[in-house]
Parts: C-alpha cells; structure tokens; sequence
C-alpha cells in the first residue's frame, strides 16, 4: 500500500471500543526508511460543543466533525479504504483548531473568537 496523503479520508479501524470510523491524515507520506505510520484525527458524529472539533461539510461523511483532541498514530495497515480528500481551505480550518490544542498557535484562533 503507498503512503496515505496528507489531507486524506480514510475509512480506519481503531480498535474494538473505537469502532471503524473515518479519520482525517493529519501527518505527511512515510518513506521506506520510516516506520509505517500515519497520524490521524478521527470524525465523530457524537458532538459535544467542544472547541477542539472542527465541523467540515464532505458529501461523503455524515454530518459531525473531526476531534483534534483525539489524534492517533497507528499503522498503515489499520486504514482500510480511501473515501476522498479535504480542499486545502477545509485542511487549513482543522490544522488552525489542531494547532490551537497544541499551543501552537494561541493567539490566532483567540482573535478568531473575538470577531464572532
């Protein structure tokens, strides 16, 4: 299987208790001298109001959002299926919410809030 792209859907499964759900590739293509890996933020249907998720409107997910609260590294081999890809303006709203979490980038999504 080639590396999974960054801004990809797939279809993954994450175990027993977190069912096969689709997540977003968050990290960038592995090569063949790094581990198998992809870093993923899962879709979620069940919405709490929080901050940390991100709704994105894709014909091919149902309505809910994605939770940067949730990121994962798994392997390769538990994405089972693309189902397509975020546009570079949806990506960036995930990665600025994502860095936000991170204390990566406090400021911007704070002045964001302030407009609204």
């Amino acid at each position: 299987m080639s590396s999974p792209e960054r801004g990809e859907i797939w279809l993954v499964d994450l175990g027993y208790a977190a069912k096969v759900r689709p997540c977003l590739v968050i990290s960038i293509p592995a090569t063949e001298e790094d581990r198998a890996l992809a870093t993923l933020i899962p879709h979620t249907t069940t919405l709490r109001g929080s901050r940390f998720e991100v709704e994105i409107k894709v014909n091919f997910l149902r309505v809910g959002a994605f939770d940067v609260q949730n990121i994962i590294t798994i392997p390769h081999a538990k994405l089972l299926r693309k189902l397509g890809s975020l546009t570079y303006e949806q990506l960036a709203d995930v990665e600025q919410v994502l860095l936000f979490w991170l204390g990566c980038e406090k400021a911007s999504l704070e002045d964001k809030e302030d407009e609204d």
